[in-house]
């Protein structure tokens, strides 16, 4: 029997890249960050000796993560010492009912943010990526005990970040749009019946661009800012915006009056109210968002 032909580094390594990719923005929560790691890890995927690599996937997955625990131990005081909130940079996602949306829901990436990098690393792993314990083991250079501790610890902060409340598509695009158009014109009636009693909104301006810096809470609140944003703004809605999902949620995608200025706007909606507004402004965050609205930044 004649010897199969060895495989093209280069096409296996590209094969792979959607995984490697996914593993390190769930990492990260940054595009960026995570598109470096997984450059540095073809990097030295070239320079392997794959005559002692036995499984391509799982050689690449143990560089990416150990890649991307290296750059969250050196980012913690950057993180610590973020001005406002801190928000993943957002990500178009094809459909909010594909179990992958959920796994890079907002609500879960802010979880996994105070996680440590171990915790952080094993339950996505294990969890999210269905890696057995034995090859966790191995990735993280601990004992597959450990690495239960690890997953078990993180599990305990991760249940509430599961979604509780479906929404189809179809509805979530309905109260997205109805909620944009109110806010935008300021209709504090419409807004009141749109936002739950408990509604939330988290902005993200990186203290590059104006944006609210702390967590707002109530709908009265929310009700009031919105209000006054639109008539700031004159009760006009930009002319290049589009309706997408970001992390499975519904969203708006917008250009704001700066023509340089990407706004992504997420809802999460429970029990047909909106109980929570992400709204990222950073234009460190937004900028690989612009080719969805036809911009050239």
């Amino acid at each position: 029997m004649s010897a199969q032909p060895e495989a093209n580094p280069t096409t296996e390594f590209l094969s792979l890249r959607p995984r490697l990719f996914a593993v390190a923005y769930r990492m990260l929560g940054t595009v960026s960050d995570a598109e470096d790691i997984v450059q540095e890890g073809f990097l030295r995927w070239q320079k392997a000796d794959r005559r002692r690599i036995d499984d391509a996937t799982g050689y690449l997955i143990r560089i990416v993560t150990n890649l991307c625990l290296d750059r969250l131990r050196a980012a913690k005081t950057q993180r610590e010492s973020y001005t406002g909130e801190w928000l993943p940079e957002p990500i178009v996602t094809s459909d909010a009912t594909e179990s992958v949306d959920h796994n890079v829901s907002v609500a879960l990436l802010l979880v996994l943010e105070r996680l440590t990098p171990l915790e952080r690393a094993a339950f996505l792993l294990h969890d999210v990526f269905d890696t057995d314990y034995a090859d966790v083991s191995e990735v993280l250079d601990r004992s597959p005990a450990t690495c239960r501790q690890l997953v078990k610890r993180a599990r305990a902060h991760v249940q509430d970040a599961r979604p509780r409340h479906s929404v189809t598509p179809s509805e979530g695009k309905e109260i997205t749009l109805a909620f944009f158009q109110a806010a935008r014109t300021g209709d504090t009636d419409a807004l009141t019946q749109m936002l739950s009693d408990q509604a939330q909104l988290i902005a993200d301006g990186g203290d590059k661009v104006v944006a609210v810096r702390r967590m707002i809470s109530g709908r009265e609140n929310l009700t009031r800012l919105f209000a006054g944003v639109a008539k700031l703004q004159g009760g006009v809605a930009p002319d290049d915006w589009r309706f997408c999902h970001l992390n499975g949620l519904p969203a708006i995608l917008s250009r704001e009056a700066d023509p340089q200025l990407v706004q992504a706007t997420a809802v999460e909606i429970e029990d047909g109210r909106i109980a929570r507004v992400y709204i990222v402004r950073n234009p460190e965050k937004t900028a690989h968002l612009a080719s969805e609205l036809g911009l050239s930044l």
